[in-house]
């Protein structure tokens, strides 16, 4: 992943990509800073993870563009959400969650106070394939109505 990453900073560059080059650049440096605190080359899932973050920072500020009416910044902020999803594991569909939580479920049979215990082996099981936060959404409907 690392090497795809660099290898597409690389054609931006030369293809004169402006939007993709500057969202290349920033996973780069989000990708080297993580490197320097952990002091050591990224696997593919901590990439995944940096990257996940990255979309999750730029849905957040669409909630503020959308409040502000700012569409411009609206349409630029899908634009580069896009380009990171391209390095994201395919996505589970809602009903491919759903079956997950169920095993989950059917493994830890949780009490109403157990939320912590099944979004952990939640996240673990989903993390990179599918947004935690729909997923936290449905444990906690699923907790509610035991």
């Amino acid at each position: 992943m690392r090497e795809r990453i660099l290898n597409d900073l690389k054609n931006a560059m030369k293809a004169q990509d402006k939007e993709k080059l500057m969202v290349m650049r920033m996973v780069k440096g989000a990708m080297q800073l993580e490197e320097l605190d952990k002091k050591h080359e990224l696997s593919d899932d901590e990439m995944i993870g940096i990257i996940a973050k990255q979309i999750k920072t730029r849905k957040e500020s669409i909630v503020e563009f959308e409040k502000g009416k700012r569409q411009d910044l609206i349409d630029k902020t899908n634009n580069e959400i896009k380009i990171l999803s391209e390095y994201m594991p395919e996505q589970l569909s809602l009903e491919e969650i759903n079956k997950e939580i169920d095993k989950i479920f059917e493994e830890l049979k949780p009490t109403k106070t157990d939320i912590g215990k099944v979004m952990g082996r939640a996240s673990g099981l989903l993390k990179g394939k599918a947004d935690l936060g729909v997923v936290n959404k449905l444990i906690k409907e699923r907790l509610n109505n035991l």
